[in-house]
């Protein structure tokens, strides 16, 4: 079961969400040729750390026997990489596009969020794939709306995909959060033959599409964490943490 959230438990998030949009705005400006996805993740670990914060995803370990703890404080997932990749010693490239998801955790409160950025001088399409799981994003938005239900939310963005020809995701999906990175309800980006719960004042969620540029399809990579497509088309993901409130959704993480 979902937990509701009172005013003082949302203003802590807020200041969660403060210091990751602070981290990705840092990280960037330094997503450019030649830059190591290590380097970022340095860059982005010290401005967590100089803030008393804590980065939420550094040795988060999902329990499941041989798998190790996630070894880093970013997920830097580079072009057909969907999401959870691993910095490492790679250099990034002119036309990559690259998706930095980062969780930060200040007096006890999480907050997620993830942004696809181009590097340097992309294709059109790979552009056009970012622009458009941003926007996926904002539709989905529309229906966080006290009364609608899970399922609205999804119905949107998977609706606003299809229609620019990409495809959503569907072995990965958003989440609850709070005290916890992850709490229930889960929230998928695409329409379900269940409603889910109905959307409450006080309810706190990491709403997070990640759209392929060819078919929906992922694999695991050998490491358990980087999942990759399929068919080795290009993906983006675009998230943030969304209070449910009287006056509407309120993004926690974007300022």
């Amino acid at each position: 079961m979902f937990t509701i959230k009172s005013q003082a438990e949302i203003d802590k998030m807020r200041r969660s969400g403060e210091i990751l949009y602070e981290t990705l705005q840092i990280i960037k400006k330094n997503t450019v040729p030649g830059a190591t996805t290590k380097e970022l993740d340095r860059i982005a670990e010290e401005y967590i750390v100089k803030n008393m914060a804590i980065p939420s995803f550094k040795g988060y370990d999902v329990g499941i026997p041989g798998m190790e703890p996630f070894p880093a404080s970013i997920c830097a997932s580079i072009n057909e990489q969907v999401v959870h990749g691993i910095p490492s010693l790679k250099q990034l490239k002119d036309g990559d596009i690259i998706s930095i998801d980062v969780g930060v955790c200040l007096n006890g409160y999480h907050a997620d969020a993830a942004r696809t950025f181009a590097v340097g001088k992309v294709s059109a399409q790979a552009q056009r794939l970012i622009d458009e799981t941003m926007q996926s994003f904002f539709e989905g938005l529309k229906q966080m709306v006290i009364g609608n239900h899970i399922r609205d939310i999804g119905s949107a963005i998977q609706n606003h995909v299809e229609s620019k020809g990409f495809s959503v995701v569907r072995d990965f999906v958003g989440h609850g959060i709070g005290r916890d990175l992850h709490e229930l309800p889960e929230i998928p980006n695409y329409v379900t033959k269940r409603r889910g719960a109905k959307l409450e004042n006080g309810m706190t969620i990491a709403v997070e599409p990640m759209i392929n540029a060819g078919g929906y399809g992922v694999k695991v990579l050998d490491n358990n964490w980087t999942v990759v497509t399929s068919d080795g088309s290009l993906s983006a993901h675009y998230e943030n943490t969304v209070a449910i409130t009287e006056i509407g959704p309120l993004i926690l993480t974007m300022f």
